[in-house]
């Protein structure tokens, strides 16, 4: 992706490049965090010698950038931000995509790449380039792209932007349809030392399609975040994520400030909410999805709100986040419970949370006659035709 860039580049500083986990033929160790994949990169750079270093990163490239300046502000000397955003969509949107490649492999979202990547006419007079983009996705471990859309679905540092205390170049393609120009205007008002660069003529992958206007951007970035170089130093550049340290002294290990998460929905002031509430409504989310939780809590009164406190405290902050069982073997559980009581509205909600939990139809269909032998066959009748359209919904790709 940053073949364009390397030349120019290298002319004044040592430049890296890495793989995501499982992409490229990079070993596929998934990680299903942003702070795991920033803390696997200073590893990495730390048994290089690398210290203080420039960062440049495209999409969830440049999540791990934010992450660094956020956890790690004595390590980077510059960062830029493309494509990119403090928040990429929703995380019932990028568990949705984990389901659909769980089921369907990676086909389907590799066919669908280059529209979401490029503008119209650059993929029309560039097959190389999109079929490449094509067989990058299709070849990449459908593990570590299911755990890389989990990463991106916890992703969220709108509250602590105010943090990033290095200099920052953000940089969108004007045609983005994926990370914009609104979500890098989000950036710019919340980094202190952010400016803005838009890109005609470019979509999501904007190294790709305008690369001659990216690398004069970054070479102009890096060559003023930094101080001068010493005669016949060189520093060093790391893509998508960051750059080794210029012949200058390093700053003093300085605080590491945490982004700062905008706290859960809670109940009204003055019930006295117990620890498990924020603990359950993190979990309620991430199982059940954003949307369906949302929908729930714009449902509640004054009449059924000490229901759902107590729903969201005792069965998701204090069962479902156990450590004794995973999300998987709970799922299962739960949908056991739910043929055998004949609750088919609760069946599908927990079908779909069993998808995003990382249960194949296939298992769910073992779940179900496994059900049918102990909670009866008309139980498990009306189970399999709740739980086959949740699953024909959930699991077809978009057109």
């Amino acid at each position: 992706m940053w073949d364009r860039q390397i030349p120019e580049l290298t002319k004044q500083w040592r430049v890296f490049r890495f793989d995501l986990p499982g992409h490229g033929g990079a070993p596929a160790h998934p990680a299903a965090s942003v702070t795991d994949l920033a803390t696997r990169l200073l590893a990495t750079l730390e048994g290089l010698g690398v210290h203080r270093f420039g960062y440049a990163g495209c999409a969830l490239g440049g999540a791990v950038g934010i992450e660094l300046a956020l956890r790690h502000p004595e390590r980077l000397a510059s960062l830029a931000l493309i494509a990119a955003s403090p928040r990429f969509g929703t995380a019932d949107e990028f568990r949705q995509r984990g389901v659909i490649v769980r089921t369907n492999g990676l086909d389907p979202i590799a066919r669908s790449a280059p529209e979401r990547w490029f503008t119209g006419g650059f993929a029309a007079a560039q097959p190389a380039i999109t079929e490449w983009a094509v067989q990058m996705v299709r070849t990449t471990d459908p593990g570590c792209y299911i755990a890389a859309c989990e990463a991106l679905a916890s992703f969220d540092v709108r509250a602590g932007l105010g943090s990033v205390g290095v200099p920052t170049l953000v940089l969108v393609g004007s045609e983005d349809q994926v990370t914009g120009p609104a979500e890098a205007r989000t950036l710019v008002a919340g980094i202190p030392d952010a400016r803005l660069a838009v890109v005609p003529g470019a979509s999501h992958l904007v190294p790709v399609e305008q690369p001659a206007a990216v690398t004069d951007l970054l070479v102009r970035h890096f060559s003023t975040a930094w101080q001068p170089l010493p005669e016949n130093a060189t520093g060093h550049v790391v893509l998508p994520a960051a750059a080794p340290r210029p012949a200058v002294t390093p700053a003093p290990p300085q605080p590491v400030p945490v982004a700062e998460i905008a706290p859960a929905a809670a109940p009204p002031e003055g019930q006295g909410v117990p620890d498990t509430y924020d603990a359950g409504i993190k979990v309620r989310r991430e199982v059940l999805g954003d949307a369906h939780v949302d929908r729930i809590l714009e449902q509640t009164d004054a009449f059924s709100e000490d229901f759902q406190e107590l729903v969201t405290r005792y069965a998701w902050g204090e069962v479902w986040d156990r450590p004794g069982l995973d999300r998987r073997t709970r799922s299962c559980v739960t949908l056991t419970a739910l043929v055998a009581g004949g609750h088919l509205d609760e069946l599908a909600v927990h079908t779909r949370a069993a998808l995003r939990n990382g249960l194949t139809p296939d298992e769910i269909k073992e779940v179900l006659l496994q059900a049918a032998v102990y909670c009866g066959v008309p139980a498990a009748s009306g189970a399999f035709r709740v739980a086959q359209q949740v699953i024909r919904e959930e699991t077809t790709p978009p057109e």
